[in-house]
């Protein structure tokens, strides 16, 4: 490609930068902030570059891992809850190391804007002993991808790239750099690498602590990593990722008069943060997420020193950061910000117009207002939103699959009737395992299948399930007189709502499909 400036999202420049170091695969499960990572590979990737979405996180990273098993370079992507899912292969992965460059990506969601949690992606990598990158802008998005796929090849480690919802989903200019070619299939010297028998793992696994010196001396050399001189030294700033834009905010375009050490690799670059320390007894640690260098700090620097952060709430403990609280945390005139409930009217979320969830939560609430010792379990998806007025119709939203399990378990209680809703793909994520459960045991459970078509919470990508679900849930065992395929139209309510009534009834597992495409991908069509 041309080295012509592009103005990317940060999530497509890391998707640039890996088509540009070489790439051959990537692979994903849908979910903000991380989405448009695989989408950007799908409509730029050229011919033999693998780009399709997986069946969830944990199959996307071990598809990955084969890739780079095979001496290819390969990418898998997903927000930080997806990276649980995934966190056996990657823990292992970092046991038997790669053959190709494998990089990881990890999109954090600070404040929760689309997400169960705040949680720290850098925890992983760190309890994995994995090194990790995180970049501060759209540029050093697109260089550090490059950067890890080289690391990753030298070290023979798969490496952690983690970013947060701020820098994923704004966009910024980005000057590519040469292209390379794809690897060539390449098999690993030892052909026992990656047989995680103990004799073979207690092996590997001396040998990844082997490898800790060389990743922490690869940090503290990192261009990524940087100490700035400062002439006021009665704060030294430690700013990790995307909080370095946060301080220049706060000194308002001028330099900031104190010592900064901006961190953008790890493991913890040790000598950095102690020649920081012999300049500054104070020290301010700004970090979009938790407080995980702040926390290292206490261990890494003698008594004596004072660490400001997050855990002595001079920056508040939980949310991403704003330039109004790194501005006061520095003991500078935050700007006047006026609250959002004095511009506009609040308006929570809703489904769409015309949606088809909503029409099976009509025929769900009315079917369980009969019942009201009754409960109804859902799962991670548009229909989540069904827990709002007006419909205010499900009790739980937890995980991905749990609508299913937590059923099984109320049920297992003695709580009649269980009923689960869950999405088509979420199903096929995470869903089908937990059916086979209440299968196995005959339990006493209603699920609900919602099926649109696609993945429509996060912008109607591909569902794996899509025209397969009568025979996947036949396949598991459901009896075939108690799985029903409904139409969720109001035209088919008295219907539908006859059929729920019939299956609360039923004291085993029964299942009832409700079809009807996405408004939203029908409108697209």
């Amino acid at each position: 490609m041309s080295s012509d400036r592009r103005l990317l999202l940060a999530d497509e420049a890391i998707a640039q930068g890996a088509l540009d170091a070489g790439l051959s695969g990537a692979y994903a499960y849908p979910g903000t902030p991380s989405t448009e990572i695989l989408e950007y590979v799908q409509r730029q990737a050229p011919a033999g570059v693998h780009c399709e979405w997986s069946a969830n996180e944990k199959t996307a990273y071990e598809e990955a891992l084969g890739m780079a098993y095979a001496g290819k370079r390969a990418l898998v992507a997903m927000k930080h809850v997806g990276l649980n899912v995934a966190a056996d292969p990657f823990v292992n992965s970092a046991v038997t190391g790669v053959n190709g460059g494998l990089v990881v990506v990890a999109a954090d969601d600070p404040s929760m804007h689309s997400s169960q949690n705040e949680q720290d992606s850098r925890f992983y990598a760190d309890f994995a002993l994995l090194p990790a990158v995180e970049p501060s802008s759209q540029q050093e998005a697109y260089a550090m991808t490059r950067h890890a796929f080289d690391l990753s090849e030298k070290m023979r480690v798969p490496v952690l790239l983690r970013l947060t919802t701020r820098l994923a989903h704004s966009r910024a200019d980005v000057t590519p750099a040469a292209p390379r070619a794809q690897n060539a299939l390449a098999l690993p010297d030892d052909p026992r690498q990656f047989v995680l028998l103990p004799a073979n793992a207690r092996r590997n696994y001396a040998a990844l602590l082997a490898k800790q010196p060389a990743l922490r001396q690869a940090a503290e050399n990192s261009d990524f990593n940087a100490l700035t001189e400062g002439p006021d030294q009665s704060v030294g700033i430690v700013a990790c990722g995307l909080a370095i834009n946060y301080v220049r905010e706060a000194c308002d375009g001028a330099p900031c008069p104190h010592p900064i050490l901006k961190i953008g690799q790890y493991p913890l670059p040790e000598e950095l943060l102690r020649r920081l320390a012999e300049k500054c007894r104070t020290l301010l640690v700004i970090e979009d997420g938790m407080p995980f260098v702040e926390a290292r700090l206490r261990g890494v620097l003698p008594h004596g020193w004072t660490i400001r952060g997050r855990l002595d709430g001079t920056l508040p403990y939980a949310g991403e950061l704003t330039p109004e609280n790194v501005a006061r945390a520095l003991g500078k005139p935050a700007a006047v910000v006026r609250a959002a409930s004095a511009l506009v009217v609040p308006r929570p979320p809703g489904l769409c117009a015309a949606c088809p969830h909503t029409d099976s939560f009509l025929f769900v609430k009315e079917a369980m207002a009969e019942h009201p010792g009754g409960r109804v379990f859902s799962d991670i998806g548009c229909y989540a939103l069904g827990a709002l007025p007006p419909l205010e119709a499900i009790a739980s939203c937890v995980d991905m699959g749990a609508s299913i399990t937590m059923a099984k378990g109320a049920a297992d209680a003695g709580l009649r009737p269980a009923v689960a809703v869950i999405g088509d793909s979420t199903f096929t994520h995470s869903g089908m395992t937990g059916l086979l459960d209440a299968v196995y045991e005959k339990s006493p459970i209603t699920l609900l299948i919602l099926d649109n078509g696609t993945t429509g919470m996060t912008g109607g990508q591909i569902s794996l399930g899509a025209g397969r679900l009568e025979a996947i849930v036949r396949g598991l065992g459901v009896e075939p007189q108690h799985l029903r395929v409904l139409e969720p139209l109001k035209k088919n309510h008295a219907a539908n709502l006859k059929a729920l009534r019939e299956e609360l009834a039923y004291q085993g597992v029964s299942v009832i499909l409700s079809q009807r495409e996405c408004i939203q991908t029908a409108k697209r069509r």
